[in-house]
């Protein structure tokens, strides 16, 4: 079985995250406009879902801003994410793909202090190397060929009980 190919992939904000957010905070102004049409003596509490609506806009608009940027690298073994607040890189504990639509990714990465941090991926940034991202995420580790052989006497099966446990019966 082959391990997926080594890739450092660029990693950012995203266009597609951005319409997103822009599309979902439009529905929300369609929907407050509606309401306020169908009801229009309720003028204290457009003024408060207008208020809202323009916090959570300005929110949502920020946090695109904002957006981590940085470099997903794939060793072969391990993920690691490298960024300006990691120049050296941070090992990853665990990847997972949380959306696909096939030239966009959402990922999800999770540090050994259980912090997660939520990136998109999109083909546009590298295409030429957006398969072996691809390929990446989806592979399972390879195992380690292990040091010493099983029917070694300090072997990591036999290394986790004690001394004087008795084997168990055949």
């Amino acid at each position: 079985m082959h391990n997926a190919p080594s890739v450092a992939y660029p990693l950012g904000r995203s266009r597609f995250q951005g319409a997103l957010l822009l599309g979902l905070w439009l529905a929300g102004a369609l929907v407050t406009a509606l309401w306020w049409l169908a009801t229009p003596d309720a003028a204290w509490r457009f003024g408060l879902s207008a208020a809202t609506l323009l916090a959570a806009g300005m929110a949502a608009g920020l946090g695109w801003k904002n957006s981590p940027t940085g470099r997903l690298r794939w060793d072969g073994q391990d993920w690691c994410w490298e960024s300006r607040g990691y120049p050296s890189g941070t090992r990853v504990r665990s990847l997972s793909v949380a959306l696909d639509f096939q030239r966009i990714l959402l990922i999800r990465l999770e540090n050994h202090d259980h912090a997660t941090l939520w990136l998109w991926a999109q083909r546009a940034a590298m295409p030429e190397r957006w398969l072996d991202l691809r390929r990446a995420v989806y592979s399972r580790r390879m195992a380690l060929p292990a040091a010493l052989p099983p029917d070694s006497p300090t072997s990591v099966a036999t290394a986790d009980f004690p001394a004087h446990a008795h084997p168990p019966p055949n």
